[in-house]
């Protein structure tokens, strides 16, 4: 099978996977919220969910590494989607909550496992493009996955009835991934070659990785504002979400496009652009830049490890990429959450200064950098 075409496949796996965990998370924070949970116990739930989902990563990257089983992690991963639906039958806050850790532990056991697999592909037609394509796939089900739980509410069948419609696309899912397997079950094949890169300039990376996801404001406490404050309507909250994800499918490969042509100097985008989030507290259309952030995170941040990494510790590093942005996931998930309590104005003063922090190593990072691979 050509490269391509296995992209668009893996690609096809992940928007089912979206439709049904992004579906859910559209509305966590409303349903959440109409569970008894304060902003600050949101924030503990979603922080410490993807701290756990992305703070395995560091142990089945390791894991992938030394066995080279990425399809076995990857099937196993994505098997635990599953615990989406079951929130159909949840009304105490604290099942909900193992639920959704749950799902986030599933993406934490396959996401290092399937990045290199794709990794290997992108190799063939570009990293940014390849990528970026993967990930536009991917937030189509994002769109989608909202839409079904915008409906859901919309004909007042509920929240629970939108989480048990999402099993649909996750047995979907599996049976392509099952389809992708038997095409290509050694996707190593794909690429050889390895680089060799000074150690400090990946440390660099990930602490701008770091400061760059603590200073980002997540959509559970965006849409927890939008509940407690009514500036929308609760069934037009997952539109919004959809809207961001749409965002974020649109320029995907344009952002992926940029990173072939003009290497890690991408990474400065970041920065600048999440300070602009917490505008959505104001008007929601700023939703738009939670979904341009996104489209940067996981095209160019997936891209930019690949070719910071040799082959044979691929894993490894998406492991490591994966554990510290869950740090810092959890660590700006808890603070925003505690902050907003206090005045949801001071947030972007937070977020303004964690931001600066993420430039100042982005640019550490292009100054260390062998000057062959500055656009490479």
């Amino acid at each position: 099978m050509r490269p391509l075409k296995f992209i668009l496949l893996m690609g096809i796996v992940s928007l089912l996977g979206d439709m049904t965990y992004e579906g859910a998370r559209s509305v966590l924070g409303p349903f959440l919220a109409t569970l008894g949970v304060s902003a600050f116990t949101l924030g503990l739930i979603i922080g410490f969910a993807e701290f756990a989902g992305y703070g395995f990563r560091l142990v089945s990257g390791y894991l992938v590494d030394r066995s080279r089983r990425y399809w076995f992690a990857t099937f196993l991963g994505y098997g635990l989607i599953l615990a989406i639906p079951l929130l159909a039958l949840t009304y105490d806050w604290k099942i909900a909550a193992v639920l959704i850790i749950l799902e986030r532990l599933g993406k934490g056991i396959r996401t290092p496992a399937r990045d290199t697999i794709l990794s290997f592909a992108t190799k063939k037609v570009g990293r940014g493009l390849g990528f970026g394509i993967h990930e536009a796939l991917d937030q189509i089900g994002a769109f989608l996955g909202p839409l079904v739980i915008f409906f859901a509410l919309h004909l007042g069948l509920g929240y629970r009835f939108g989480f048990a419609i999402l099993a649909i696309p996750t047995i979907a899912l599996l049976a392509i991934l099952g389809y992708s397997f038997f095409q290509v079950p050694n996707p190593q094949k794909f690429e050889e070659k390895t680089i060799s890169n000074p150690n400090k300039v990946f440390w660099f990376y990930l602490v701008f990785v770091f400061f760059g996801v603590a200073g980002f404001v997540n959509f559970q406490i965006i849409s927890y504002h939008f509940k407690l404050t009514k500036i929308v309507e609760d069934e037009l909250i997952p539109i919004l979400y959809a809207i961001a994800m749409g965002v974020d499918a649109m320029f995907a490969i344009a952002v992926g496009k940029l990173y072939d042509k003009i290497g890690f100097k991408v990474l400065l985008l970041i920065p600048a652009l999440t300070v602009l989030i917490p505008l959505a507290f104001l008007n929601p259309i700023a939703i738009v830049f939670f979904g341009l952030v996104m489209a940067i995170h996981e095209t160019v941040m997936r891209s930019a490890v690949a070719d910071l990494s040799e082959v044979s510790k691929r894993g490894t590093a998406y492991g490591l990429l994966n554990f510290v942005y869950g740090l810092g996931l959890f660590f700006g998930s808890s603070a925003i959450g505690f902050i907003y309590d206090i005045s949801p104005n001071l947030v972007w003063i937070y977020a303004i200064i964690a931001e600066i922090l993420a430039g100042i190593f982005a640019i550490l990072l292009l100054l260390n950098l062998k000057p062959q691979n500055l656009n490479d």
